[in-house]
C-alpha cells in the first residue's frame, strides 16, 4: 500500500526552479507561496538541483549557480530516487508530493497526465496553473482545522 501525496508538498522541475531565480514571473510567484508558509515543504533530488544549478550556470554564472545551491538545499526536503528516472517526477513521488511544478510540456500535456494516471498520484501543473488552483487558506485550514492566520514566513529570507 502506497502513502497518498501530501497536499502541502510541492516539487518543482529544474526548468521552474531556474525560473524561478533568473527570470521571476509566475515559477517566483508559485515558489513564494511555498516558502511563505513554513507547513508546506518542497521536495527536491540531487539530480532536479545539478540540473537546475546547470541551467543557472550556463545562463548566469557559476557562482549565482553554487549560491544558488547552497541556498535551495536549506530551504527543500531532500529526497533520493533510482538513477536515471525523471528528477521533478521522481522527486515529487518520492517526496510524496501532490504537485509537481513544471513548464515541459510533456508533463503538463493532457495526455500527459492519462499517462501518468494510474501510475503517480501527483498533479503535473505550470506554475500559472498552480497559482490558478492552489489555496493555502483552504488547505491550512482542512489539514490542522484551525483558522489560517496567513503566510508565516518571508519568503525573501
Amino acid at each position: 500500500m502506497t502513502t497518498p501525496p501530501d497536499p502541502a508538498c510541492v516539487a518543482a522541475d529544474a526548468d521552474v526552479l531556474a525560473a524561478d531565480l533568473l527570470v521571476g514571473g509566475a515559477a517566483r510567484d508559485a515558489l513564494d507561496v511555498i516558502r511563505s508558509h513554513s507547513w508546506i515543504d518542497l521536495v527536491a533530488s540531487d539530480p532536479l538541483l545539478d540540473d537546475a544549478e546547470a541551467v543557472i550556470a550556463r545562463l548566469a554564472d557559476d557562482d549565482l549557480a553554487e549560491d544558488w545551491r547552497d541556498r535551495i538545499e536549506a530551504d527543500s526536503r531532500s529526497v533520493a530516487h533510482p538513477a536515471g528516472d525523471h528528477p521533478g517526477l521522481a522527486s515529487a513521488l518520492h517526496g510524496d508530493a501532490a504537485h509537481l511544478l513544471s513548464f515541459d510540456d510533456n508533463l503538463t500535456s493532457a495526455a500527459a497526465g492519462v499517462e501518468l494516471q494510474g501510475r503517480v498520484s501527483v498533479s503535473v501543473r505550470t506554475p500559472e496553473a498552480f497559482l490558478a488552483v492552489f489555496d493555502a487558506e483552504s488547505l491550512y485550514e482542512s489539514l490542522d482545522e484551525v483558522a489560517y492566520d496567513g503566510p508565516d514566513r518571508d519568503p525573501r529570507e
